[in-house]
């Protein structure tokens, strides 16, 4: 059975291999200029007295392949009401399959079916592959920024300031809100919590002194990293990971632009200016919830506690967790942007590289906090 177009040239044809197969055979062009009529006239085209249990897409005959096609075999999938298990792809070339991956067959109900094996050394050794080529791609980003970073020292004007200070904006001045809050809240709890030991023996006023040791050395540093990463991390994954799918990053290639340098940089310098910054802001906010239980629960007056706090802290202290803020920002832009270039597939290729980024920052700033700990035990 063949529908012509106008022209007389066949849309498609179909062949019914048994009662419960159909084999839906594309011709030509299955792009934008098609789907309208390939929309109306393929679904009329099927058996309404039967039962389709399987539907194939034969693409030997297709010339011409776009998003638009895809919503077509989508739309027929939708109307048969099959699951992803009941749809196979015959003569698929690359192309076609990078198309349908753009779509994202992601519902349960119509996506591209799987074919890999359920066993689980063959899992295993996917796995393993999969860690193998990752490491391989790390490293190649790692050479690729060194490369970037000599190219700025011989070209300073090639580093994009402007995109930089809007980075700074996005990840520092936007974030300052949620870290002043959490960290207000932070410092509140530990005040209140360790009031009730130091009370018992009349150590009120060491509150102060727990309260701004603890955040300024080690909790300020790592909640603020913490929200960095959860906010701007994700950000920068999903950015770049969008600019890779929809092959935007490809376009700067051929251009004649180093995506390093025009979308990888102004990220990590941005970084590493404002997250310090805002461990500064984050340790003030702390202290300032410690404040207020130290005057409403502890009977301590505003400058007893801010004396005792600026006593208690040296400036060793404060060097020491602002040079971790700076590795822990470092950590966050390398990683979001690493997750984000590393991306491939469709639409839910965002998401994992948004997900990967947080999840892999968080385990690197626990880690390198860990390193920084066993340092400090041995100074």
């Amino acid at each position: 059975m063949q529908r012509p177009l106008p022209s007389g040239k066949p849309l498609f044809e179909l062949q019914q291999e048994d009662d419960n197969t159909l084999t839906v055979v594309l011709h030509g062009r299955a792009d934008i200029t098609t789907a309208p009529t390939l929309i109306r006239q393929l679904p009329a085209s099927v058996p309404s007295d039967q039962r389709i249990q399987q539907l194939k897409v034969d693409f030997a005959r297709v010339t011409q392949f776009d998003d638009y096609g895809a919503m077509v075999v989508l739309r027929l999938v939708q109307i048969l009401q099959l699951t992803h298990d009941q749809l196979s792809f015959v003569n698929l070339a690359e192309d076609h399959e990078k198309t349908l991956a753009l779509v994202d067959f992601g519902q349960p109900d119509c996506r591209i079916p799987s074919h890999k094996s359920g066993n689980l050394i063959i899992q295993l050794g996917d796995a393993t592959i999969s860690i193998f080529r990752g490491g391989a791609f790390f490293i190649e980003f790692i050479g690729a920024m060194v490369f970037s970073l000599l190219r700025v020292f011989r070209r300073p004007r090639s580093f994009r300031a402007g995109d930089t200070i809007a980075y700074m904006k996005t990840t520092g001045v936007d974030a300052l809100p949620v870290v002043g809050l959490i960290t207000f809240l932070l410092g509140l709890i530990m005040a209140f919590m360790s009031s009730l030991q130091l009370s018992q023996f009349g150590a009120n006023l060491y509150v102060a002194s727990l309260v701004s040791l603890a955040m300024v050395s080690e909790l300020g540093p790592i909640m603020t990293a913490i929200v960095v990463a959860g906010r701007s991390g994700s950000a920068y994954a999903a950015e770049i990971s969008t600019m890779k799918i929809s092959e935007e990053i490809d376009a700067l290639v051929v251009m004649g632009f180093d995506p390093n340098v025009f979308l990888v940089l102004p990220r990590v310098v941005a970084a590493m200016v404002v997250v310090p910054l805002l461990t500064v802001f984050a340790s003030i906010f702390a202290v300032a919830g410690g404040l207020v239980i130290g005057v409403l629960m502890l009977n301590l007056s505003p400058g007893a506690y801010i004396n005792q706090s600026l006593d208690a802290l040296t400036l060793f202290e404060v060097m020491w967790g602002l040079s971790k803020s700076v590795v822990f920002a470092l950590l966050i832009a390398l990683t979001g942007c690493f997750r984000g270039m590393q991306a491939r597939g469709g639409a839910a290729a965002v998401g994992s590289a948004a997900t990967s980024a947080v999840v892999t920052s968080i385990f690197l700033i626990i880690l390198f906090d860990s390193v920084f700990a066993v340092i400090r035990s041995y100074w």
